[in-house]
């Protein structure tokens, strides 16, 4: 093999292992909404991640609890406002059955709302955990959940806004995962789900 060839196959040898070393694509929303649908494949994961208050906080210490967990981010304009307000009225609802229940919102967009979690849910349940960390942990904790979001920017005003799922999940108090509910789900839903696991 001539000294060119040799470097020829050692460069295009590189650009391969490149290639395979590239995660895989992120699934469309659609997918991942199949998935949850069907139960296809193991839905929940374990997590360290930082609190509001800056307390690093693992999924292990909520063992004994019911886990509501929710995706979202603090600018979004109208379906995670919502949707903690109803968990927020479930909660109040249920009076001291509610302390056997960890309410636990994850940051999807951690750049922006690291700094501002701790005031924005002091509008929602005084129980709620905000969890924030790296992008890149946060993706891989969302993929474990089937939970889509996604970046959609605005060319005009270089702001962005995220696409996302918004759905509710239910983890058991050993940290299995017993379901979804679905986004926009009233509090009245809610109640009646709760007590059915809480009972």
């Amino acid at each position: 093999m001539t000294k060119l060839a040799a470097c020829v196959f050692v460069v295009a040898a590189s650009v391969i292992g490149a290639a395979m070393a590239v995660a895989e694509p992120q699934p469309s929303a659609a997918e991942m909404m199949d998935d949850l649908m069907y139960a296809r494949g193991p839905i929940g994961g374990t997590f360290t991640l930082s609190d509001q208050h800056g307390k690093i906080r693992s999924d292990t210490e909520f063992r004994g609890k019911l886990m509501i967990i929710y995706f979202g981010y603090t600018f979004c304009p109208d379906v995670c406002p919502t949707d903690l307000m109803a968990i927020t009225q479930a909660l109040d609802a249920l009076g001291s059955k509610a302390e056997s229940i960890q309410p636990i919102f994850i940051t999807i967009d951690p750049e922006r709302d690291t700094d501002v979690l701790a005031d924005y849910l002091e509008a929602f349940h005084p129980s709620f955990i905000g969890l924030t960390g790296s992008s890149k942990t946060i993706k891989e904790l969302a993929n474990s959940y089937k939970a889509y979001y996604g970046k959609v920017e605005d060319n005009r005003s270089g702001e962005y806004s995220i696409d996302h799922s918004g759905v509710i999940y239910l983890m058991g108090r050993n940290g299995e995962y017993l379901g979804f509910i679905p986004p926009q789900t009233g509090p009245d839903r809610l109640i009646e789900i709760l007590r059915k696991y809480l009972n």
